[in-house]
């Protein structure tokens, strides 16, 4: 991971959770952005679908500030084709996150992943290696993609 991401993540997300409850669920919640910023980055391209898909996620779900948004793609965009650490990000959702907030953050990403009209396999890979990491059920991996992209 690169010295920006690992940086904003043990200041911004790692930190707060130690502090109070308040403080915790707005980590959570930036640990969410993260990873879907992260998303939007697999297959090379960054559409404006993608970009309004996450904006609106982190605007309507998750009560982020335009500044917070913005820092959160500037870090995200300036790591260019790293591999990622993905397991800082979602050690934080695992162990914090009820079984139905994990499927909602799984739903998130399907719908990022889907939003240029195309899902690519770097970020169908992406969506079951949280899926895992968060420990998903299969049933539960299925149900938020169904929901995502309107198969039910």
């Amino acid at each position: 991971m690169l010295k920006a991401i690992k940086s904003f993540v043990e200041s911004r997300i790692m930190t707060p959770v130690q502090k109070d409850s308040g403080s915790a669920e707005h980590a959570l919640r930036l640990a969410t952005a993260a990873l879907l910023v992260e998303m939007s980055r697999q297959d090379d391209t960054i559409h404006e679908a993608e970009r309004e898909a996450i904006t609106k996620a982190l605007k309507t779900k998750f009560d982020l500030s335009a500044e917070e948004v913005s820092e959160l793609y500037t870090l995200a965009e300036a790591e260019a084709k790293e591999a990622i650490d993905y397991y800082q990000f979602t050690s934080l959702l695992k162990e914090h996150f009820t079984p139905t907030q994990k499927e909602k953050v799984v739903e998130l990403l399907w719908q990022v992943a889907a939003a240029d009209g195309h899902i690519d396999k770097y970020e169908e890979h992406m969506v079951r290696r949280i899926a895992e990491l968060l420990y998903l059920t299969q049933t539960e991996y299925i149900r938020a993609k169904h929901r995502a992209l309107g198969m039910e």
